[in-house]
């Protein structure tokens, strides 16, 4: 199966084993409800959060869904979107060492990404499934990482959803779509177990089927 490889790759395909275990501590003034409900807020790295979260829910999420920073470039945002504010350039600098100099943002962005799929796939139950957030900047890196972390007969889908609008024209093409990957643990099993929400009234009064379609009723597109 192809790899994908990058500056810095080998200084971070076992870095998660390196991130020390944490005690999670509650905030009393913070905390709300019953602390039994099982519902958690973790405050902090998420690559720490995801390693102190580890010991007790390995093997227990049936889904997981993250948002990654899609890695513009835009350092004008409400974060750094160019793998470059201080915290990371640190925890460049402290894992991958002298090569961090020489790292692209790309480079970059893979080398933050590896460990924390590594962790999450850890997560996962025999039928949970991930699904990961992402457009054009870093889709097809994406890709080649979660065929290699979670293994390439585990992809389920690359869905496309359509944006209002345009950030970047890119001068003829206008970027008005972004991407959604789903990788699980078992495919065969996701699909037979997946919950299917039930549509309303409301969203059942859009599909018609007046040519009787055995698949049921459909919308045609403009």
């Amino acid at each position: 199966m192809p790899t994908l490889n990058w500056i810095g790759k080998d200084a971070v395909v076992r870095h998660h084993k390196e991130v020390p275990f944490r005690l999670l501590e509650a905030n009393p003034k913070l905390s709300h409800g019953d602390p039994a409900s099982g519902n958690l807020i973790v405050e902090g790295d998420n690559l720490h959060a995801l390693k102190a979260l580890l010991p007790r829910y390995a093997g227990k999420v049936k889904c997981i869904c993250i948002d990654p920073p899609y890695n513009t470039g835009n350092e004008g945002w409400v974060y750094n979107d160019n793998v470059n504010a201080p915290e990371i350039l640190r925890w460049l600098g402290q894992t991958v060492g002298k090569e961090a100099e020489d790292l692209s943002r790309h480079d970059k962005w893979l080398c933050m990404m590896y460990p924390r799929l590594v962790l999450l796939k850890q997560f996962l139950n025999d039928d949970g499934a991930i699904f990961v957030h992402i457009d054009d900047n870093e889709v097809a890196s994406l890709r080649m990482l979660m065929d290699e972390i979670f293994g390439r007969n585990n992809f389920v889908a690359c869905n496309v959803w359509q944006k209002r609008y345009s950030r970047e024209n890119r001068g003829a093409i206008g970027d008005v779509h972004e991407y959604l990957m789903v990788y699980a643990s078992n495919p065969e099993r996701f699909q037979s177990v997946r919950n299917r929400v039930p549509i309303d009234e409301k969203q059942a009064a859009v599909y018609k089927n007046p040519n009787k379609d055995l698949k049921g009723r459909w919308s045609p597109f403009p």
